[in-house]
């Protein structure tokens, strides 16, 4: 193994690269993601240029359809070693390039499900906590695509996920904010009453139109109205996969949003523990590479 080496998490709104020097990150480049560009290997090449490192170890969309180099997806039940042993490996400009495989399943409603990325992360934190690799754990990993992975002694046996985040960013153009209102960051208060609201249950087709009419009617300020969203969607999401009763669930993530879906577990009357996910992708990665 070389002293050096590049690894990535390759998202679909976000390239993070850190380069490792005796397994400490000595330097880090972003830059867009899959979804944002039309040449994978033009902005790869472009971001690793002047660093000569000739490995690079990449997961998420990097092995998407349409990505960097296509990358078959792991059936679960799976644990790190079978995960780990379908990487694709290939050399790309001199490099070699080893892209992790994504994971497909089925949720708990028997859906099929894919994700690509988180189970790096997932994989991560249990080397960095090896008690969520014993007995039958729940991490959530918030996001634009949120995952809720079902982890049984060290093994990845199932998963869904919620749209939660697009939603959040989709309904930000939306209707419910009025014609003119100032982009406002989110309100503590609307967050809160969100989260209240999800409670109660009922259409959250129907629940989601009150954040509109909040400010029209009660004079709520937009601010208070992306909260309300925010909390509502959030409150949604942790309710359906806290029904069955877990006492703690890990997240996984960067810290102002796990700061939201903790507390929103503890609406649901559920303790959390938080990590971060940066820490959890980079502890995965050096993994995969044979560095643990």
């Amino acid at each position: 193994m070389s002293a050096s080496r590049v690894i990535g998490d390759w998202g679909n709104t976000r390239l993070r690269l850190w380069r490792l020097e005796r397994g400490k990150v000595a330097d880090r480049r972003e830059g867009p993601g899959i979804s944002r560009t039309g040449d994978p290997q033009a902005v790869l090449a472009e971001l690793l240029d002047g660093w000569d490192d000739e490995r690079v170890i990449l997961c998420g969309m990097a092995g998407a359809r349409g990505g960097l180099h296509e990358t078959p997806y792991v059936s679960c039940p799976v644990d790190f070693h079978a995960w780990s042993h379908q990487a694709a490996q290939f050399e790309l400009n001199g490099r070699r390039i080893t892209i992790a495989p994504g994971i497909t399943g089925s949720n708990d409603d028997g859906r099929a499900d894919v994700m690509r990325g988180e189970e790096t992360q997932a994989f991560g934190a249990m080397a960095l906590d090896p008690d969520l690799a014993a007995g039958q754990r729940l991490m959530i990993l918030p996001g634009t695509h949120s995952k809720s992975v079902r982890v049984e002694d060290g093994r990845i046996a199932g998963f869904g996920t919620h749209m939660t985040g697009e939603l959040f960013d989709l309904l930000g153009t939306s209707t419910l904010s009025l014609a003119g209102a100032a982009v406002a960051n989110d309100d503590d208060t609307g967050f809160a009453a969100g989260l209240a609201r999800s409670a109660e249950g009922g259409a959250l087709t129907a629940s989601l139109f009150e954040a509109r009419t909040a400010q029209v009617r009660d004079g709520k300020s937009s601010g208070w109205a992306r909260g309300f969203v925010s909390g509502l969607l959030i409150g949604t999401e942790t309710r359906a996969e806290t029904m069955s009763g877990p006492k703690s669930v890990a997240l996984v993530g960067e810290p102002g949003l796990t700061a939201r879906y903790k507390e929103a577990l503890a609406h649901c009357g559920v303790n959390a523990t938080v990590m971060d996910g940066e820490e959890c992708a980079i502890a995965g990665l050096r993994m995969l590479d044979g560095d643990d």
